[in-house]
């Protein structure tokens, strides 16, 4: 038997979806300016997103957070910190907007992104620069932000904010 309610909340449009079609809240539609709900954030700056009925691996463009998960590679300071704030910021179901610079992927495969928060806009890879969870990595053609980011980055060094304050100064 199939229930039908008129519901004019975004929580009704979850409950009409899981009533009517017994689909997850994962899948249920997204909110105007997304492109893709996140399903798993991998470490500080590489996230899961489902986009268009498929999973996306996406690393985060222009910042690099300290490794938590790379193979034959040392926990690195102030690593598990950028992987909790990135899950604070982007908790599993988050919808977001990835928007690419030039290059598409990486050599890995992983899309490259820009990725804001479209609840209230947040730009999350500047998040992670200004809070001092990261520090700027420019690859070139994907250089949108370079410049911004450099700029942040040394504010958050100057004021010792993040791992700025709490690693060993890099050689």
């Amino acid at each position: 038997m199939k229930m039908k309610f008129i519901i004019r909340s975004g929580l009704g449009v979850v409950l009409t979806c899981l009533i009517l079609s017994n689909c997850s809240p994962s899948e249920s539609p997204l909110p105007e300016g997304a492109n893709g709900r996140i399903v798993k954030v991998i470490d500080g700056d590489t996230v899961d997103v489902s986009m268009n009925g498929r999973t996306e691996r996406v690393r985060l463009i222009g910042i690099d957070t300290p490794e938590t998960k790379k193979p034959d590679t040392p926990i690195e300071c102030f690593g598990p910190e950028a992987s909790d704030r990135i899950k604070e910021l982007l908790p599993v179901g988050t919808p977001v907007l990835v928007q690419r610079d030039i290059e598409a992927r990486d050599p890995y495969g992983r899309l490259l992104g820009y990725v804001y928060r479209t609840s209230d806009r947040l730009f999350v890879n500047e998040d992670l620069i200004v809070n001092g969870y990261a520090r700027p990595l420019s690859i070139a053609p994907n250089t949108a932000f370079t410049a911004q980011f450099a700029d942040q980055s040394q504010l958050a060094r100057s004021s010792r904010t993040g791992l700025w304050g709490e690693c060993p100064p890099e050689p």
